[in-house]
């Protein structure tokens, strides 16, 4: 691998690979805080549009579902056909989905808006990966697991004050990322190219998930705790706001956004904090945790009390970006080297439709039932299932 420090020359760039290492972390923070960007609008549009709760859920759910799609028929496109003309493809698509958010004017404008957002998402997350890993293979996974939640949260955090304290709500913040994803789609193409091109590529693209024999029993354990952390996610970043104005009457944009973000931030933090320890350990203390922060929560939202709503958001973080990073190291090692690709388009199957589903459903369950008591039910549905996972860990331990 060439040194971070060198110029590259027959790799077709100005700059260096440390250059490129910071230009892909920059974008993907860039693409996933564009991705939680339009939560604190979502009430604005539910105002404007009449929408109904379900509505909200589906404008959410089909970013994950298309960026899912590509990520298991595109994920490796830039292994053949190098790095750089993907990420401009991607980079262009971030700036048409930018574009539609900013002249939507109806919840199909907003669902188009979202599904190339979603291509766009599938295209880079993968590419970005990899060229973080190319160009620093000591930091490269560690600033690959942080950087998407670190992004998220300065999305949902700098939307909601441009939402709250800004002119032009609903178009502001998508105006001023297209801006920033047209630079980078024109800088790119000054940064080194980090993969060599090779044939396949059309061939790359057929889906291909697999679980090898010897990973099946480690995947069946962490599967409950997993669907719960994205199923968590999931329900943050379409109705947590909502949650918040029906249950405690706080109506700002702000205070939204920023409950959103401290999930994602502190999920961030849990990674650090754990990175270090056996996977194990990580997953029994992430899933307790998981299981007590949304335990918190849902008292905070019977007694209307928001600092309790903040604490067990806070609590609830920690668990999920460490246990989602134990689930990642229990699984991925017992993988061969030709064994991984499938496996981890399996773990990203099970990963994105608990993002999208559940909460889709909870949607259509919130007229019934209110969105309160539908809260309640899932944030229970959440707690069993980091339990169950835990009380299979600690008895795979013994």
């Amino acid at each position: 691998m060439p040194s971070t420090e060198t110029r590259s020359t027959e790799s077709g760039g100005s700059f260096s690979h440390g250059a490129m290492h910071v230009f892909a972390a920059v974008t993907l923070a860039a693409i996933l805080g564009g991705s939680s960007a339009p939560t604190p609008i979502y009430h604005l549009y539910q105002e404007s549009w009449d929408l109904a709760p379900v509505m909200l859920t589906v404008i959410f759910s089909v970013y994950a579902l298309v960026l899912l799609a590509a990520l298991l028929t595109a994920g490796s496109l830039s292994d053949y056909v190098g790095r750089r003309p993907v990420l401009c493809a991607g980079l262009i698509l971030s700036v048409v989905s930018m574009a539609l958010f900013v002249a939507a004017d109806s919840a199909g404008w907003l669902i188009g808006a979202r599904a190339v957002q979603g291509l766009a998402a599938g295209i880079l997350s993968s590419t970005l990966g990899a060229t973080l890993i190319d160009t620093n293979a000591r930091m490269g996974p560690l600033v690959n697991s942080t950087t998407p939640l670190l992004g998220m949260s300065v999305g949902a955090l700098g939307s909601s004050a441009l939402v709250t304290y800004a002119p032009n709500p609903t178009a502001l913040v998508y105006e001023i990322l297209l801006a920033l994803f047209l630079v980078l789609a024109i800088l790119v193409w000054w940064m080194p190219e980090t993969a060599q091109r090779k044939s396949g590529a059309l061939s790359s693209l057929r889906p291909y998930v697999a679980v090898p024999m010897q990973a099946r029993a480690a995947l069946w354990r962490v599967t409950p705790s997993n669907i719960a952390n994205w199923s968590l996610g999931g329900f943050y970043l379409s109705l947590m706001p909502s949650l918040l104005r029906v249950a405690t009457g706080l109506d700002s944009p702000f205070v939204g956004g920023g409950i959103v973000a401290l999930l994602t931030l502190s999920g961030a933090g849990g990674i650090l904090i754990a990175r270090h320890w056996p996977p194990h350990r990580i997953l029994i203390t992430g899933t307790s945790t998981v299981a007590a922060g949304v335990a918190i929560t849902l008292y905070g939202v019977s007694s209307q009390m928001v600092p309790l709503l903040i604490l067990g958001t806070f609590i609830a973080g920690l668990g999920f970006g460490s246990s989602f990073y134990a689930a990642t190291r229990t699984i991925m090692p017992l993988a061969g080297p030709t064994e991984r690709a499938g496996l981890l388009a399996a773990f990203f199957l099970q990963s994105y439709l608990a993002f999208s589903l559940p909460v889709i459903v909870l949607g259509l369950l919130t007229p019934t039932l209110g969105l309160i008591n539908a809260t309640y039910l899932y944030g229970a549905i959440v707690i069993l299932l980091v339990l169950i996972s835990l009380t299979a860990t600690l008895a795979a331990r013994r």
